[in-house]
Parts: structure tokens; C-alpha cells; sequence
């Protein structure tokens, strides 16, 4: 087993057993389930719509090379700098480039999953560059000096008891404070690091090739105050979040908001085409888009696995899966957690390393069923798996187990053998590496051909 696989194994039996961890979670999620029935109810066909979604996102993915091109020339024209990045190592060397350029001491940062991937945070600290989170749940998981929980909230598994003891040993607050409270005491904060910082930097949900455009959604208004205050503008994005045209976000706004918080539609939704104009007095006076590979082509290239590059980054799939619900998403060690996370892991990070998340699933199908572009995910864990053990990443005693139970399920005869006790023993003693992770398989005393016979004897 890999380091990773070890890490994982021990993470999720801690976080199982974890009732308060799980109370925990489970509220936030309760809370989810109960408004995202009314946010659907704005679509006249949410299976139309689901449809539209994903055939728009096959459409861009299938035609990305054209449709990257279209959006460097477009965003060129108004000014912006577009930097190809192929991996993390390149766009963090570029970022601090920039930013040693502008004599950067201080950074503001939006909620961006790209960003926590290539682990910003971490290359701009040792580069003496203070670094602040300003989406509040970020905030709050950066003070505890912890990764995001959940691609959508961030802080998912806090209780607002745990953020009020934690701003109190951080800050130095009243350890009694309300949610609304704490919310003003992070905003006085960060409300003075916006007019300080040299740098922002966000991410993006979507990147518009026609306009040569980032689109960014939020709730605090903090993406806009960090790309908007500081005289230069820096985005990192993914290749994937490409849409074709500006005309496709009177489909993807709703979508993302309902799947992702239940809402119609989120609070603020930015449309960004470059650093400010001539006529304009608003906005940073550089603006660089960041298009990042870091694997993605791996999954590009493979036409089986490329519909998962279709992910608009709800979170639904999160909130849906049992496997999630019960060990949370610190467990799985990885950037990307639950359904999604498990299926692109293997491809950006490596499959030997990683692919013991495509297992981590009861492969239920209801992340596929609550998917908003309508991903077939517990399809593509399926894959996944087939992968693995096509280019050899399985051990020796799984390979001689699936070689028995091939040559016993040809043979009718070896399947009635040593019916009840005999296979217990085999599969609960034998092979260790289900009686360690598993509950004891208890096979029955009779096959069903057995069963039959005794019925019908004649």
C-alpha cells in the first residue's frame, strides 16, 4: 500500500468512529438538503437544463485548444496577460515573478480550490509575502492553519461554538460571540488588508472565450474588493472551466448556485475582461490570467475519463455521497475530496499513488444522480479501477483472489463446494485485507442451484 492509501485508511477510521465529527457535518448538510428543493424549482425542466449544461461543456472541452486561443486573443485586446502554465512548480514561479516585480509584501486572496492545488499559500509565506484569505471560511481555516473541508464551504465541519473559541485564541475575542459578531470582527480585518495589499488574487468558475472573460460567483463580495482595490490582478485558473460564449451564464449561474448553496442565484457575479480602461477609474492597472494544466490534459486525452473536465465545482456530489458524510473530506488527503476528487486525483497526481480513492465508494450512484452537468461518476470510479489494475497496480493476493473466485464461478460444481462455514473461513481468515476494513461475509449454507434442486426434484 502507498503512503497516501495508509494515510487515507487511518484518517477515515478515526473520522468514522468521530460521532461529534459527523453530528457536525451532517447538520451543514441537513441545512443544505433543505433549500436546495426551492432553488430548483426556478427551472422549468431541470432535466433540460442539467442536459443543456453538459452538452455545452462537451462542446467546450471537446473544441478546448480553439477555445483557449479564442480567450487569450480576446482578453489580449483589452490589455490582459494570459500565462501558460503547465504545472504547480510553473505557476508559482510566475505569481512570485509578478509579484517580486511589484515589490509585493502583501497578497489578498479569494476562495480558489486551483490555488490551495498548487499550495500558493505555502510558496508565497516562504517567499516573506503575507498571504490572507478573505472568503470567511477560508479565513477561518487558514487562522486554524487547516486546508478547506469542502470545495463550496470551506469550514463545513465547524460548529459556530468552534470558530467563536478559535477567532478567541487567535484574535484574542470574546469567546461568547455570536456568528454575526465573529462575521464583523474577520470583516474589520480584512477590510484593512484590501487597501494594503499589492496583489490579488482569485480564481475563476468560468473562463469566456468569446469575451475574453473570467467569471467569478461569491456571497461576501471579497473576490471583487481583492481583484478590484490592488493595482495588479492575478488569476489562476484551470483549463477546464472554459464555457464558449458569455450568453451561457443565464444557464451556469443558476446551476452552480443551486447545486452549490440552494440559492437562485449567489449574491455577487463578476464578469472580468481585463485591468482597468482608459475611460475607467475602477480596477487594477495589470491583470494576468494564470491557465493551468497540472494534469488536466492526462484526463483530456483520455475519452473515457475526459467527461469528468465537465465539473462546474458545486460541491453536490460532496453533499450526496454516504462515503463523505462519514469521514468528511480531510480524509482523503488530496485538494479535491468526495466523488469528483476520487475520479481526478488518480489522472493530476498519479494513479499509482491514488487510486485507492476510486475504491473509497459504495458506488451508489447518487453522486451521478445529483450531479449538475449530470457527470456519470460512479461510472468513471469505475474506470478508474479498471485502470489500476490494467497497468499492474494490484498485489498479489488480490490477483490470486479474483484468479480463484474467476475459476470457481465458470465451475458450478467448485461453486457448491464448501458452502457456509468452509468459504467464511476462506474469504474472513485467508484474505486479511477484507476482514481488516470489512464486516466477516457470511455466505449461506446452500448455493441457490443447491436451493433449487431441493425444490424441485424432478
Amino acid at each position: 500500500m502507498t503512503d497516501s492509501s495508509n494515510t487515507f485508511i487511518a484518517k477515515s477510521t478515526i473520522k468514522a468512529a468521530d460521532l461529534e465529527h459527523r453530528r457536525k457535518i451532517n447538520f451543514n448538510i441537513g441545512k443544505y438538503n433543505a433549500v436546495v428543493p426551492k432553488g430548483k424549482e426556478q427551472f422549468s425542466d431541470l432535466h433540460l437544463a442539467r442536459e443543456r449544461a453538459k452538452n455545452i461543456k462537451w462542446r467546450a472541452i471537446e473544441t478546448l485548444d480553439k477555445q483557449l486561443e479564442d480567450f487569450e486573443l480576446n482578453f489580449s485586446k483589452r490589455g490582459g496577460k494570459v500565462i501558460w502554465a503547465e504545472t504547480a512548480a510553473h505557476a508559482i514561479e510566475e505569481i512570485l515573478t509578478i509579484c517580486k516585480e511589484k515589490n509585493c509584501k502583501t497578497v489578498v486572496k479569494s476562495k480558489s480550490m486551483v490555488t490551495e492545488e498548487i499550495h500558493l499559500n505555502k510558496a508565497l509565506e516562504a517567499n516573506g509575502i503575507d498571504s490572507i484569505e478573505t472568503d470567511l471560511g477560508e479565513y477561518i481555516q487558514q487562522l486554524d492553519g487547516e486546508s478547506p473541508y469542502h470545495i463550496v464551504t470551506p469550514a463545513m465541519h465547524k460548529s459556530k461554538e468552534d470558530v467563536a473559541k478559535l477567532f478567541a485564541a487567535k484574535l484574542g475575542t470574546d469567546p461568547r460571540l455570536t456568528p454575526e459578531q465573529l462575521t464583523l470582527v474577520a470583516r474589520k480585518i480584512l477590510r484593512q488588508k484590501y487597501t494594503q495589499a499589492e496583489v490579488g488574487i482569485t480564481g475563476a468558475n468560468f473562463i469566456i472565450s468569446d469575451i475574453g472573460g473570467i467569471a467569478v460567483t461569491e456571497n461576501e463580495g471579497n473576490a471583487r474588493l481583492s481583484c478590484a482595490f490592488p493595482k495588479t490582478h492575478i488569476v489562476i485558473v484551470g483549463i477546464e472551466k472554459m464555457i464558449p460564449s458569455v450568453t451561457d451564464l443565464g444557464l451556469f449561474w443558476p446551476l452552480l448556485s443551486t447545486y452549490g448553496t440552494g440559492q437562485k442565484i449567489t449574491v455577487y457575479n463578476t464578469i472580468v475582461t481585463g485591468p482597468k480602461q482608459e475611460n475607467e477609474t475602477d480596477g487594477p492597472e495589470e491583470m494576468y490570467v494564470i491557465l493551468l494544466d497540472n494534469g488536466r490534459t492526462n484526463i483530456l486525452q483520455n475519452p473515457k475519463t475526459r467527461e469528468s473536465l465537465y465539473c462546474i465545482r458545486c460541491g453536490a456530489c460532496l453533499n450526496a455521497c454516504p462515503i463523505y458524510k462519514n469521514i468528511g473530506g480531510h480524509a482523503y488527503g488530496t485538494t479535491y475530496s468526495g466523488p469528483i476528487g476520487s475520479v481526478i486525483t488518480p489522472h493530476l497526481q498519479g494513479l499509482d499513488e491514488y487510486k485507492h480513492l476510486s475504491y473509497a465508494s459504495s458506488l451508489c450512484g447518487n453522486c451521478t444522480e445529483v450531479c449538475a452537468v449530470k457527470i456519470n461518476l460512479h461510472e468513471l470510479l469505475l474506470e478508474n479501477r479498471k485502470e489500476s489494475v490494467e497497468e499492474g497496480y494490484t498485489n498479489f493476493t488480490e490477483k490470486m483472489a479474483w484468479k480463484v473466485w474467476k475459476i470457481a464461478s465458470l465451475k458450478r460444481g467448485l461453486m457448491n463446494m464448501g458452502n457456509g462455514n468452509i468459504k467464511n473461513k476462506v474469504v474472513n481468515s485467508l484474505f486479511k485485507g477484507w476482514a481488516k476494513n470489512h464486516s466477516n461475509l457470511e455466505f449461506s449454507q446452500k448455493t441457490f442451484n443447491e436451493l433449487w434442486k431441493d425444490r424441485y426434484k424432478n
